[in-house]
């Protein structure tokens, strides 16, 4: 490629032109991969009661269970959100899904607790490697007028994949047992996966990285631009370090940035596991049954799938600010509204639904603001940091939960307690300050 003064970046290429084939192959496998993601996180609570009996565990001992899969989802977000920026955002995607996929097939398989424990946690690591990169992917071939809104399309994947993951329970386990479900949950992925390495272009920036694949950056520069010389497509000089150590996430111009992202990612994942885990338990004790807990954990992802597709709408209208904070304001009056009036059906079904447009709503534009803050050069290792961090949230919320209900807390107390979380991620989102688009 020559030097032009004439070059231009491939993001501007991106950014000028409509949505290509090409990229829209890349942002629509992206997207499965969340959905698949969702699915395989959420199914294992769905599946604990009937697992439990064909195992001979009690349910209540799947404590462990759920935690060993979130430790890996952590340790795949750390480990292979980097690693990434090494190999490649596309690899990752493809051995992460894989990974997952045959490791689902493999629990159906499971005939101890042991076994299950194990088969979870690294579930989990195929599980924490695929989204973190999904995000960065779908971000990087998405034109920055749209950025916002893919981004957080991308993220209703995953609770659409926890009501798919219901409807499948549903269908599937009466007729041919829960061991049906894992088969097919880890099928789809495998199958995703071989899409993925066959219709999916590798980040234009890693091959620029990489070094002699000139040819494969003017393949993708053509099928984006048919009309356009790729001889005159760069990369900014300061796109192109090879080597993103953690700490450069706290260098100075994003120390700052990146304490204010982490403080509501952790907290707000608090709030949505704690919700996820614990809403059908809670609910029984208030005189509900136990198909009406499923039902409102259903109606929330459902809410979630709706306050994703909103949020990059409503963030590019009114700020991303102001969006999130009035996110969790609302989050909090609906749990005090759930805790004085938790025995009422039709005020649960109305509460559960909004809840998940709130909750994970700010989720979506947590993921979204994540994408952008950080230069392209370390987007996968600020997204995977962020994601892990999340993580740990995800990982308290179910254990808090668990804590408040073995105190023997009340319905109302245990929802109010869910307040707190929201209003520390709420007061780090005010603090933030001349963040990207804001």
């Amino acid at each position: 490629m020559s030097t032009s003064s004439a070059s231009i970046q491939v993001h501007e290429v991106i950014d000028a032109r409509p949505l290509s084939r090409l990229q829209f192959y890349a942002i629509s496998l992206c997207i499965l991969t969340a959905v698949l993601d969702g699915f395989d996180t959420q199914i294992i609570g769905m599946l604990a009661p009937v697992i439990s009996r064909g195992i001979g565990v009690p349910v209540t001992h799947f404590g462990p269970v759920f935690s060993a899969g979130l430790l890996g989802m952590l340790l795949g977000a750390v480990s292979l959100g980097p690693l990434a920026d090494r190999f490649g955002r596309k690899t990752m995607i493809v051995l992460s899904t894989v990974l997952f996929g045959a490791l689902s097939i493999a629990t159906a398989y499971v005939e101890t607790y042991d076994q299950l424990l194990i088969l979870r946690f690294l579930t989990g690591v195929g599980l924490g490697g695929a989204l973190p990169n999904a995000i960065s992917l779908a971000s990087e071939y998405a034109p920055r007028r749209h950025s916002r809104t893919i981004v957080a399309t991308l993220m209703c994947g995953m609770p659409l994949g926890a009501v798919l993951g219901g409807v499948i329970s549903a269908t599937l386990i009466p007729i041919h047992g829960w061991q049906s479900v894992f088969i097919v949950g880890g099928s789809l992925p495998l199958a995703v996966a071989l899409l993925s390495l066959t219709l999916m272009p590798e980040s234009p920036r890693f091959l620029v990285l990489r070094g002699g694949k000139q040819r494969q950056l003017g393949a993708i520069v053509q099928r984006i631009a048919p009309d356009l010389d790729p001889s005159l497509v760069r990369y900014a000089p300061e796109d192109a370090a090879a080597r993103v150590p953690l700490r450069d996430l706290f260098a100075r111009e994003h120390a700052v940035q990146t304490l204010l992202l982490w403080i509501p990612y952790f907290m707000n994942l608090v709030v949505l596991y704690f919700i996820v885990s614990w809403m059908p338990a809670v609910l029984s004790s208030a005189q509900h049954s136990v198909s009406a807990g499923i039902r409102s954990v259903a109606l929330f992802s459902l809410g979630g799938v709706v306050g994703c597709l909103l949020q990059g709408p409503l963030m590019n209208r009114f700020g991303t600010r102001r969006v999130l904070i009035s996110e969790l304001v609302a989050y909090m009056l609906l749990a005090v509204t759930l805790a004085s009036s938790a025995g009422n059906a039709h005020t649960v079904v109305v509460v559960s639904v909004l809840m998940g447009v709130a909750v994970q709503g700010v989720q979506a534009g947590l993921n979204a603001l994540a994408a952008e803050i950080y230069p392209i050069h370390m987007r996968a290792t600020g997204v995977g940091c962020a994601v892990g961090i999340g993580r740990i949230g995800s990982i308290c919320g179910p254990l808090i939960g668990g804590i408040l209900l073995e105190l023997h807390w009340s319905v109302s107390e245990v929802f109010l307690a869910g307040i707190v979380p929201a209003v520390i991620a709420a007061v780090a989102v005010a603090l933030r300050r001349n963040a990207r688009r804001e």
